[in-house]
């Protein structure tokens, strides 16, 4: 990596571009295991400044609370219950303005380096409601007047919250400086839960399983709080600890290692990869620290919930804030880096600064019970039956276990899709074209991002799938893009982009569109249910709907390499001629 300039493969172009899409692919992926994306280091350091930026922002403002000490005395108020609400809401603030997941360059994201609050604000933009069908006054996919300012509203609300004194008192709780009134908390959660049934993606972007569920705790008493957030986090990390159950996350930590910013020599980055530079699947140093790092998910917080103070709790708590600290200094792709110094602020504030209360100090455990399982109940559901559950809510963080889709675009939809939708940010391979001057640059960093891709577990079941996506049509005639990036370009916003990039955004481009048969197809795979070992998959063309649906088995993609577009396929539906016609 050079400080302010990307370290790019070495390929002959001209040699290199007459290949087919696997031969193109083996030597990005050899460049990815060894280098990572070439991030420049001055990249990175941006970064760094974002996290010193959102920390410090986040002081200012607690500092800036009336009965909280001075600015430096964080000893005399970090555990102060309107500290963590504070925290939380601004956070919350933070990420669905779209500064936090999915912000910048990392993220594919140039021109702005931000969507969200780009996009709603913005009248005919597209929205995405939970049940249209069921949900009264939630119909349609065109951003309003009601959408704008339900989402306005919600800003103004954390800003009020923000500037808000502690004036509800907990009599409860040694504090003097209270808690936010209720009234906040409640017309906060009253707006996101409007929102979420008007647009998904906003309830999403929010993270409402993290800090919308640590908002209803709020709205109990001080002990009842403290203890129901301790619940939230203990939910959180067990949660991500067993989606990690599979065989994929072995796959996200050899990715995540060659991306590393803290690791610098390729030779020690070829150690995570089974036998490089012909076996790029996870070699043993990966397959270790997965289930390590599984087995201190799963159990230190454990250990955390229960010990109540002393040496042990201390221990436990040391040992998640260096587990996040190691998460966040990787910088991985996606850059989920502000929840995870938010998971490190509330280890100190909650099971350090409280570590005396626990499930016998309840005074309303019957509500505390009932968060748990709606809560819990939810990552269930989301491991049971992934489609219908976001992997956030679902709560399968870095599990590699996602649901993703590719689309295969002519020039001629790229056009339409451009010309037609209501956006911010171009499609991904003209930003590209305009970030590295030339389209043979751009290409290979196309293809830079589709070797990512294929070092996950899910790519090799993409490539080949898209193949019989395109087949009967001239390949070279399409571009393939992550549906992560079409969300971006249409929606605002992409983490957690497979649940996103289904059919309703699919009809939604086709209405405002008009795609013609061929111009764009769609493979769409879902994330693995924790009791099978199997991934669905539908193959869908915009303009005439779904033509062939089927599964893969896993125990076939962790076998195959980067480059290996022939994984074995079982196709359950297909439809005939007749089906097609009539669609």
């Amino acid at each position: 990596m050079g400080f302010i300039t990307q370290t790019r493969p070495d390929v002959d172009f001209p040699t290199w571009s007459q290949g087919s899409r696997a031969e193109k692919i083996r030597p990005m992926a050899r460049q990815w295991a060894e280098v990572g994306f070439g991030t420049p280091i001055v990249l990175h350091l941006f970064y760094v400044g974002k996290i010193l930026a959102y920390v410090f922002v986040g002081w200012a403002i607690v500092a800036a609370t009336p009965g909280i000490g001075g600015f430096f005395d964080v000893a005399s108020w970090y555990n102060e219950p309107v500290v963590f609400q504070k925290v939380v809401l601004y956070t919350m603030l933070f990420e669905v303005i779209g500064l936090g997941c999915g912000f910048g360059p990392l993220n594919n994201r140039f021109f702005p380096p931000l969507g969200s609050i780009l996009y709603w604000l913005r009248p005919r933009t597209i929205r995405q409601p939970p049940w249209p069908s069921r949900v009264p006054l939630t119909r349609g996919d065109v951003r309003g007047p009601v959408d704008i300012a339900l989402y306005a509203a919600l800003l103004v609300m954390l800003v009020v919250a923000l500037i808000s004194p502690g004036s509800r008192p907990l009599t409860d709780l040694d504090t003097a400086t209270g808690a936010l009134p209720l009234w906040e908390i409640w017309t906060i959660l009253a707006l996101l839960a409007l929102i979420g049934l008007r647009d998904k993606t906003i309830f999403l972007a929010a993270r409402g399983e993290v800090y919308g569920a640590l908002c209803v705790t709020f709205l109990l008493t001080g002990v009842d709080m403290i203890v129901a957030a301790k619940v939230i986090f203990l939910v959180i990390w067990l949660g991500a600890a067993t989606s990690k159950l599979n065989k994929h996350f072995p796959f996200v930590i050899a990715t995540m290692m060659s991306n590393n910013a803290v690791i610098r020599s390729p030779k020690m980055k070829r150690l995570f990869f089974e036998d490089f530079p012909d076996d790029l699947r996870p070699g043993r140093p990966s397959r270790w620290i997965a289930h390590f790092s599984t087995a201190v998910e799963g159990l230190v917080p454990i250990v955390l919930f229960f010990s109540h103070g002393g040496w042990l709790t201390w221990i436990a708590a040391a040992i998640m804030l260096i587990f996040h600290f190691g998460i966040l200094s990787s910088i991985p792709m996606g850059v989920p880096l502000e929840w995870n110094v938010f998971m490190m602020f509330g280890v100190l504030a909650l099971f350090v600064g409280h570590a005396d209360l626990g499930l016998a100090d309840l005074e309303q455990p019957w509500w505390v019970a009932l968060l748990f399982v709606v809560v819990a109940g939810t990552v269930v559901i989301g491991n049971l039956l992934p489609r219908k559950v976001s992997f956030l809510p679902g709560m399968r963080y870095y599990a590699g276990n996602w649901d993703t889709g590719i689309w295969c675009m002519t020039p001629s939809a790229s056009e339409k899709l451009e010309k037609n939708v209501v956006a911010i940010a171009a499609l991904p391979a003209s930003q590209l074209q305009r970030i590295y001057g030339s389209p043979e640059a751009a290409q290979v960093a196309l293809y830079m991002g589709y070797a990512f891709r294929a070092f996950n577990s899910h790519g090799r079941a993409l490539f080949t799938l898209a193949h019989r996506a395109m087949g009967g049509h001239d390949e070279s005639n399409y571009m393939l893009t992550d549906g992560e990036r079409i969300c971006s370009t249409a929606m605002g916003w992409n983490f957690g982009d497979g649940h996103l990039s289904n059919e309703q955004l699919i009809a939604s481009l086709q209405k405002r569109c008009g795609f013609e048969p061929g111009e764009v197809r769609i493979v769409l795979v879902d994330a693995q249910p924790i009791h099978r070992q199997t991934q669905q998959y539908r193959l869908i063309d915009a303009a005439t709907g779904e033509f062939e649906r089927g599964y893969v088995r896993v125990a076939d993609l962790v076998t195959r390499q980067p480059w290996d577009d022939e994984v074995p396929v079982t196709v359950t539906w297909t439809a005939t001629p007749a089906d097609r016609q009539s669609q």
